[in-house]
């Protein structure tokens, strides 16, 4: 189970970093993904990375704000997230897939996790 926390409310322009924990990410086999959705909308991909840590993707929306890293030490996925406005406001969840390679589909993943809420709000 996937374990994610960091989540909460933020000033526009200002700055979170979410966490996610999963034994599994002692493994270099596992691609790890941050997805988010907001209320009626379909769930999207936000950003990942391979199982070899050195190649991340992030969507045209969060590029240049967000940053999804790894420490393998603590077993911890980040995402930290930068500049943030206000449609950056849903839920994130982290998503681990038994794939080496990155994907942007939710079909890429076998694991989530709960979510956190993230409000960006004046």
């Amino acid at each position: 189970q996937l374990v994610e926390s960091g989540g909460g409310s933020v000033q526009p322009g200002g700055s979170l970093r979410l966490s996610c924990a999963h034994s599994i990410f002692t493994s270099d086999s596992y691609s790890i993904g941050w997805f988010r959705q907001a209320p009626g909308k379909r769930r999207e991909a936000v950003s990942c990375l391979d199982s070899s840590g050195h190649r991340p993707i992030s969507v045209e929306s969060v590029e240049g704000r967000f940053t999804i890293s790894r420490d393998n030490a603590k077993n911890i996925v980040y995402l930290t997230m930068n500049s943030l406005i206000t449609e950056d406001t849903v839920i994130y969840y982290c998503a681990a897939g038994s794939y080496p390679s990155c994907s942007v589909h939710i079909s890429g993943y076998d694991d989530w996790g709960q979510g956190t809420q993230v409000t960006v709000s004046s």
